[in-house]
């Protein structure tokens, strides 16, 4: 309901792109943070569900405090919370999800979450512009209301029965212990993390691609109809393109899923109408489709089954921290040059990291 939101909502008070960039930015980085750690610290407790559950009520309990109190200082509270609670619930969740998959359907089962995931991604906005289209405006509502499907959700995780195992009679906290994964991770996971990394730093935040739609002239209604569409597009191909992955190599997907980027965002680059909008979030949608999981799944590809928490945490957190360069530096050559030097710029780039994983493919023996 509200991430198609939020970016309107923060322009009605006063937020340019800028600021919005380094909000994102700060939020995004100790979310990371949060991330490394507690996917260490979920290995090391043998436990998973705690912090899928205390990562979900931090974040619920974000949401109604930004829409109540519009002012700087409430509002990063609110969002390092929110994206705190995210840092903390994603390592170990993405970990339950591995502990149920095997090597030869994990990329099948993270697309069948991210389809899920992404479905909750359709109603809400679609709950949240007929919201809008009866009380316009009204967005201090919308906060309040994401309570009710926020609090089911923690609800319903008390209904998971997770695989026991013994833990540890002491657990180290320390920070050195669970920041330390990437000294003892394989060869073949760190070229990989490389890899993502460097498109992480060129991939800015989707609230970019919202305010180009709205930079057009674009209704808010339409706005966040073309969002849901584009979750709607994610939702509807993950599964099956996370079964297509684990059949003809996910390395094979991921590439495919850089290339529809790159055509994404030449079609924001070059956009005059809504069309180009509407045609560049179908394009967004596939490519979440062959990334998102996938990306998971090839990388446990290389990690020890004690490790898959901190492993996952490790590239989840770094992933976040690059979003904060991604996102101050998309603010500011948006400012400074304006929206299309932003999205021709990202081409390039993405094009430049889908040719280098071509070229040195067989040197980086991934398959």
């Amino acid at each position: 309901m509200l991430y198609p939101v939020i970016p309107l909502y923060l322009e009605s008070i006063g937020y340019g792109t800028v600021l919005i960039g380094i909000l994102e930015g700060i939020a995004e980085f100790l979310s990371g943070m949060a991330k490394i750690y507690t996917g260490s610290l979920s290995d090391s407790y043998k436990r998973r569900l705690p912090f899928v559950q205390i990562g979900y009520f931090l974040s619920v309990l974000s949401r109604p405090l930004m829409g109540l109190l519009p002012y700087a200082a409430p509002i990063v509270g609110a969002r390092i919370l929110d994206r705190g609670g995210k840092g903390i619930r994603s390592g170990a969740r993405d970990a339950l999800l591995a502990d149920e998959s095997t090597a030869e359907n994990r990329a099948e089962v993270f697309g069948f979450h991210r389809s899920m995931d992404t479905l909750g991604a359709v109603i809400g906005p679609l709950a949240a512009m007929l919201f809008l289209f009866f009380f316009p405006k009204n967005y201090k509502a919308i906060f309040l209301l994401t309570i009710v499907p926020g609090a089911l959700a923690i609800l319903c995780t008390f209904m998971i029965k997770e695989k026991k195992v013994k833990a540890p009679k002491r657990v180290d906290f320390s920070l050195k212990k669970h920041f330390k994964y990437f000294s003892k991770a394989s060869k073949p996971y760190k070229k990989l993390l490389f890899i993502f990394l460097l498109f992480a730093l060129v991939n800015s935040s989707d609230m970019f691609l919202i305010f180009k739609a709205k930079e057009l002239g674009m209704h808010e209604q339409h706005i966040l109809l073309a969002y849901v569409l584009f979750n709607f597009v994610f939702a509807l191909s993950a599964f099956p393109i996370g079964r297509l992955a684990d059949k003809f190599g996910k390395i094979n997907m991921i590439i495919i899923g850089l290339l529809i980027y790159s055509g994404c965002y030449a079609l924001f680059g070059f956009a005059n109408t809504e069309g180009f909008v509407y045609a560049g979030l179908i394009l967004y949608g596939l490519y979440y489709a062959c990334t998102d999981g996938v990306i998971k799944a090839k990388l446990l590809e290389y990690t020890q089954k004690e490790d898959k928490s901190s492993a996952l945490g490790l590239y989840l957190g770094l992933n976040s921290i690059s979003l904060l360069i991604a996102n101050v530096g998309a603010g500011l050559i948006w400012k400074s040059f304006g929206s299309t030097y932003l999205f021709v710029g990202t081409i390039i780039l993405s094009l430049a990291i889908v040719l280098a994983l071509l070229l040195f493919r067989k040197n980086l023996s991934l398959g």
